[in-house]
Order: structure tokens, then C-alpha cells, then sequence
């Protein structure tokens, strides 16, 4: 009876300890080892920069027209042609202002004619006083006939003027050296007084002309040096900042910016493509220097401010380094202070790491041959 009652013991205790084993917890696996990609800090040479596309033009475009209204009869000058001052370039059909110019040559003939009577009568009634043939209110009469006569000369003799003024504005003439850029009117158009017919760039000083956005207007102000590069041959010229949009082009919404180039250089062709470099903003002080670049996808936000893991080689694991930029080039940051060359960086992926981390270099999959 008791040796039963042993075995039942037993076999109730083996069976606890079975389902005690079943509920304990298994091991805990490992944490695998990740595999990152690393870049070994070095010094760089900042030049950072933004590059935008203009084309030169004159610092002077004088826009010419017609002083009077008419019908272009003749336009003599062409687009891209060179010019000098004094050339003709488009004539109005001058009937009605040769008409006028006679009409005043009539009026100034009767003026004259009249001016000439009261001055023959003046003359002969003096005689007369002189001799107590007539009062003196009769001489005070023609004198001041004579005197009304002599104003309508001077006034017909003004119109005449006039006339012949208008009848010269019916040629329109160059006012400067230079090349016809643009050509607004032509032969049989009737144009009012003033509309612009030809655009002329006058011979002298280039300008690069382009456009910004409006973040990038704050780096643009006046006095800047830039660096300009002509399209055609690669030609780098220098430039200072000369004007500066006050306003946005309605349709683009960008500010016109114009870089007068070096009178000293020569000067491109007018129209010819360039590409403007500008100091970009933020790194004016670390300009040509040498300075540590990290591509932006080693940076990370750890609440302390920005900061990279550092790979400790002998450990192969990371430590969290915190980091200052100075600004950014591109995809890369320019860091001020926290890295020293020869360090290794995380440069990918991480977000998903954490410090004290066993990690391995990453390498890449070999092509298949």
C-alpha cells in the first residue's frame, strides 16, 4: 500500500515539473548584426554656390519712335543690323507735314507783307506829325498797328518753325551706336506719336541678365562679386551685382537681377547664353575654405540638436556623436565642429540604429560574371 502510494508521488510530481517546464520562458535570441554603410571624414574645399541661366544685354537699350503720328512709308533698318548715330532708319509718309510746312511758308508771306504796310504807313504818318499835318493820336493809332503787324510775323514765323520741326520727325533717325534688337512696327503700319518702333543696344557696357526665385533674392545685393561662364567657349568673366528687381515678373514670379560685367574684359556677344554663379547663402564665410561634408542622409535629430553615429572600429560598434553644420551645399552639409578626419561615419539608414549597436561594413553584392 505504500509502496503504491510512492509511485503515485512520483508520477504526480513528474508531471508538475513537465508543465512547470513548458510555461518557462524560452532564451532570448540575439539582436542581428546589421550591416551599414560607412565614409571616412575628410576635408573638402567649399565651394557652394547656385547657378542660373541669363544672357547679355546692353546696360543702355534706347527705344526709338516717331516724335509725330503717321503712316510708315519706308523702314530701312533691320533686325541685328549695326547702326550709327544719325542714320535713318523708317520714314512716315510726309504729304500732310509737307502740306502744313507750306500753309505755314503762306501764313508767314502775308504776315510779312502786313508787318511791311504798317511799317511804310507808321513811317509816313511820322512825317506828317513832324510837320503838324495829323495829331499824335493819329501817329499812337499806326504805331500800334505796326506793332500788332510784327507780332503776327513773329507769331507766323513760329508756326512756320513749327511745321518744318514736324515735317524732320517724320524721319526716324539713331540716336546712339549700337545694334538693332528688336523691330516693333512695320512699312504700312499707321503709328501714333511715340509708340516704340525700334529697340537699339547701345555699343559699351554688358550686362548678364537673369532671373531668381524668391528664396534666393536675399543673397542677391548689390555690389556682389559673380562669376560669369559664356556659353559659347567656357569664357569666365567677372561681374558685380548691378540692379536688383523691386518686384516679381507677374507671370514667373522671379526678380530680374543684372550682373554689369568687367569693362575691362571683352565683352560677349549681345544675346549670347551665360551661366551666372553666386555665392550661395549661408557660406560666405567658409568660401574657398577647408571644411568636413557629410551627405544629408548621415544627419539625424536626437533631441540634443543634430548628430551622426561614429563607427569605433576596434568594438565594430556605434556611439553617438553630436554635430554642428554651417550650411548646406547641395545634399551635402558642411559640418563646423564635432568630427575630426579619419573618423567613420554612418551615411545611410540612420534612423534605425541605436548606440552600442554591434554592426559589420556593408558589402555590396558582387555582379554576376
Amino acid at each position: 500500500m505504500k509502496k503504491t502510494n510512492f509511485v503515485a508521488a512520483i508520477a504526480v510530481l513528474t508531471a508538475i515539473l513537465a508543465v512547470l517546464g513548458g510555461c518557462s520562458k524560452p532564451p532570448p535570441t540575439e539582436e542581428p548584426v546589421r550591416a551599414v554603410k560607412v565614409l571616412i571624414v575628410g576635408m573638402d574645399t567649399f565651394q557652394a554656390g547656385s547657378e542660373f541661366a541669363g544672357e547679355v544685354r546692353a546696360q543702355v537699350e534706347a527705344r526709338l519712335a516717331f516724335r509725330v503720328g503717321g503712316k510708315i512709308m519706308a523702314r530701312q533698318a533691320q533686325l541685328g543690323q549695326r547702326v550709327k548715330s544719325g542714320q535713318v532708319l523708317a520714314q512716315l509718309d510726309p504729304q500732310d507735314y509737307t502740306l502744313a510746312v507750306e500753309a505755314a511758308q503762306a501764313q508767314t508771306a502775308a504776315a510779312l507783307t502786313n508787318r511791311d504796310l504798317a511799317a511804310a504807313d507808321f513811317k509816313r504818318y511820322k512825317e506828317l506829325r513832324t510837320q503838324n499835318f495829323i495829331s499824335a493820336a493819329d501817329l499812337e493809332r499806326r504805331e500800334a498797328s505796326l506793332k500788332a503787324a510784327q507780332a503776327q510775323l513773329e507769331q507766323a514765323q513760329s508756326q512756320l518753325m513749327t511745321q518744318t520741326n514736324q515735317a524732320s520727325y517724320a524721319v526716324l533717325r539713331a540716336t546712339v551706336d549700337g545694334v538693332v534688337t528688336a523691330v516693333e512696327a512695320e512699312a504700312g503700319q499707321v503709328v501714333a506719336a511715340g509708340t516704340p518702333v525700334f529697340r537699339i543696344a547701345t555699343d559699351g557696357a554688358r550686362d548678364a541678365v537673369f532671373a531668381v526665385p524668391e528664396d534666393g533674392l536675399a543673397a542677391m545685393q548689390p555690389g556682389l562679386t559673380m562669376r560669369v561662364q559664356v556659353g559659347t567657349d567656357n569664357t569666365d568673366l567677372s561681374g558685380i551685382v548691378r540692379e536688383v528687381s523691386a518686384s516679381a515678373d507677374p507671370v514667373t514670379r522671379t526678380f530680374q537681377v543684372k550682373v554689369g560685367l568687367n569693362a575691362k574684359q571683352t565683352a560677349p556677344a549681345l544675346g549670347a547664353t551665360v551661366t551666372v554663379f553666386s555665392t550661395a547663402a549661408g557660406g560666405a564665410g567658409v568660401q574657398g575654405k577647408q571644411v568636413i561634408k557629410l551627405p544629408t542622409s548621415a544627419l539625424r535629430q536626437d533631441g540634443q540638436g543634430t548628430a551622426v553615429w561614429v563607427l569605433e572600429s576596434t568594438s565594430m560598434t556605434l556611439r553617438s556623436q553630436a554635430v554642428k553644420i554651417a550650411t548646406v551645399d547641395g545634399n551635402q552639409a558642411v559640418v563646423a565642429a564635432g568630427l575630426e578626419p579619419g573618423m567613420q561615419v554612418v551615411s545611410a539608414g540612420v534612423h534605425v540604429l541605436t548606440a552600442g549597436q554591434k554592426v559589420t561594413l556593408y558589402q555590396p553584392p558582387h555582379a554576376a560574371k
